[in-house]
């Protein structure tokens, strides 16, 4: 338990990097007005981690110390729920109903879409 502990916090440090740079690129990209990194975020999380746990199943090469490293650390990092709830909250509460619904029906929609299209992939002959 003790190298995967490890290896967790190492890939979450690193995806929390990540999140870090997919929002700021946003925001100067964007602007503030809809969150669209946190949106990003979220369905190329669940694209790859329905992608991991795809080839998890399969894939002789990804052990399970990597499968913890990636799937608990780096994509626990990288994606951000916690995030998204305060946002449509805020959104209801600055009376915006149509952008929160809007916003969660999109992330919603679109992380389920993600992850079984990343699921599909991890099926294909060659990705093992």
């Amino acid at each position: 338990m003790g190298m995967k502990l490890v290896w967790v916090c190492v890939g979450g440090a690193i995806g929390s990097g990540a999140r870090f740079l997919v929002t700021t690129w946003s925001l100067s990209r964007y602007g503030s007005a809809f969150p669209y990194g946190t949106l990003a975020v979220n369905v190329i999380g669940s694209f790859l981690l329905g992608l991991l746990f795809q080839l998890s199943r399969s894939a002789t090469w990804l052990g399970p110390t990597l499968q913890v490293a990636l799937g608990a650390g780096f994509l626990g990092g990288f994606t951000t729920y916690s995030t998204f709830n305060l946002e449509v909250v805020q959104y209801v509460q600055n009376g915006q109903p149509r952008l929160a619904a809007l916003y969660g029906t999109a992330t919603l929609v679109g992380c389920l879409c993600a992850g079984f299209v990343g699921m599909h992939l991890g099926r294909l002959p060659g990705s093992r």
